[in-house]
């Protein structure tokens, strides 16, 4: 994966108060599962269904080594798309807001009674690192992050329509180049308007909108996975914060290098918190000195193919007498002939 700048990386690291919103399933989270969560429609869009909206769709986390990769998307009444996110609430692409702006933004999408509420409906898909690897790593038929990616943002936008949103707007940032994915979306979408585009987190309002959903929802997903770590913690010092302990979790970060070698085990390297497929995770493993190796037989192999029975001592290597080894060759029955069934 490509490095962010290292001013880019700096706006990467959570808050350290960072607002939890209900698209942490801790449980989820935990047991490195991915899921989906989407809001009920917001009242100004329930109260009229042929209310025409705009969709954004945007992702964070994308080239960290640790945490998950989070999908969010966000839709809101056309008419209230500048007005209401970008000349009231000033949204930008996560990475440019501060973090605690991000978080506060995310606050109060979430908080009923505010016009961010009544007006947004939103959506997130957190693609769990052990997800990730684990399609990277196929030995056949490998499911890319990009694969990954595209599949995400089919589904999230195809729950919004679902619901019985009026969607007539699409805006996404890109995943390889705009146009074949932009074609791709319109064969699946006919009916909307869809703008594929890069950096389009700075160009579409809907779009920066939904980067905060996704990039405070990750931030939230780091605090979580990093629970597993601060609670079996025996010493008497205050836990830290993820924040703090393991920095932005992209490879660039000396703070998330200097968590991964103090953290790995040997043997299974590290929790479900961790991409394994990175490249940083796995030299790490492979380093001299640092990880186990462990060589497995191919099954492919005739030569290294093994029976259950080949791990019995046979009687033909053992001093036994005759008595016994009849009684061994009978000790699960005579065989009958195939006319008896």
């Amino acid at each position: 994966m490509e490095d962010l700048e290292s001013q880019e990386v700096a706006q990467e690291v959570p808050a350290n108060d960072v607002f939890i919103a209900p698209s942490i399933h801790e449980k989820d989270i935990l047991s490195g599962v991915s899921y989906t969560h989407i809001t009920p429609i917001p009242k100004t869009v329930k109260n009229d269904l042929s209310t025409e909206c705009v969709l954004g769709v945007d992702e964070a986390g994308r080239g960290p080594v640790l945490g998950p990769m989070v999908y969010g998307l966000l839709y809101l009444p056309l008419s209230q798309h500048r007005v209401l996110l970008a000349e009231t609430h000033h949204f930008d692409d996560s990475k440019v807001l501060k973090p605690q702006v991000r978080s506060d933004l995310m606050q109060a999408i979430c908080t009923p009674g505010t016009d961010l509420h009544q007006n947004c409906g939103w959506a997130t898909r957190v693609m769990s690192a052990r997800d990730i690897a684990s399609g990277m790593l196929k030995p056949a038929g490998v499911y890319n992050l990009n694969a990954q990616a595209m599949d995400a943002t089919i589904q999230l936008i195809k729950d919004v329509f679902a619901q019985g949103v009026n969607v007539k707007e699409i805006y996404i940032d890109t995943i390889g180049k705009a146009d074949v994915y932009q074609k791709k979306l319109e064969k699946i979408f006919p009916t909307t308007m869809i703008t594929v585009a890069e950096k389009a987190d700075a160009l579409y309002p809907c779009v920066s909108a939904a980067s905060v959903c996704a990039k405070v929802t990750r931030d939230a997903a780091l605090e979580v996975n990093h629970k597993a770590y601060s609670t079996s913690n025996t010493s008497a010092e205050e836990p830290k914060a993820a924040a703090d302990a393991w920095g932005s979790g992209y490879p660039s970060s000396a703070t998330t290098i200097s968590w991964l070698k103090g953290n790995m085990d040997p043997l299974f390297g590290w929790g479900t918190e961790c991409r394994m497929s990175w490249g940083t995770a796995k030299d790490m493993l492979e380093a001299k000195g640092s990880g186990i190796k462990i060589d497995w037989p191919d099954d492919n192999d005739d030569e290294q193919a093994r029976r259950m029975t080949d791990f019995y001592i046979t009687t033909s290597s053992m001093d036994v007498d005759e008595e016994l080894k009849d009684e061994l060759a009978t000790w699960y029955g005579k065989p009958v002939a195939e006319s008896a069934f």
